[in-house]
């Protein structure tokens, strides 16, 4: 049976687009973005812009925005059996419209994948399908922050997503 993932988490500026490929089971139970609690996508965002990673989710999701920071998954829908990105049946992948995305975000300046499965359906599924103005859009494939990465650690994984802030900061 298909899953389906979440709407995007943005205000219309928003300068970066953050691209997972697909919720796994814990977010999807709780209808989260990164619920799993050894996931460290909010550690690493908390740090970055300087918010209390305590907050509720609403907030934090509030905190991105203000940072003009967008969040979505590249798979609207898709066979997945368990939550590892591996298990993705690709054939069954139903990209969300990137289109529509990218005409309301005209600010949208660098993508930021969570994980080499993120850009592998990007670059497979969507770039082609993309206008010449969406596919100029410089993409960053960055390491995933799903436990299930833990060939690096936490510090390591904080380290190589400071690149985000970069675009934020010369915009």
């Amino acid at each position: 049976m298909p899953d389906t993932g979440f709407p995007y988490v943005s205000n219309r500026d928003a300068r970066i687009l953050i691209l997972g490929s697909m919720p796994g089971r814990k977010s999807l139970t709780e209808q989260q973005y990164y619920a799993h609690p050894q996931n460290v996508f909010w550690p690493i965002m908390a740090d970055l812009f300087g918010f209390d990673i305590g907050l509720d989710y609403e907030e934090r999701l509030i905190r991105l925005r203000q940072q003009y920071v967008a969040l979505w998954d590249v798979a609207h829908r898709c066979v997945r059996p368990g939550s590892l990105d591996a298990a993705i049946e690709i054939e069954s992948v139903i990209t969300n419209d990137f289109i529509s995305f990218f005409n309301t975000h005209p600010h949208i300046c660098a993508i930021f994948f969570n994980g080499r499965k993120a850009e592998e359906m990007y670059r497979k599924l969507v770039l082609a399908r993309l206008p010449d103005a969406f596919q100029q859009i410089p993409l960053h494939t960055l390491p995933s922050t799903s436990p299930a990465h833990a060939s690096i650690t936490g510090a390591e994984k904080l380290s190589a997503w400071k690149i985000i802030i970069e675009p934020l900061e010369s915009a």
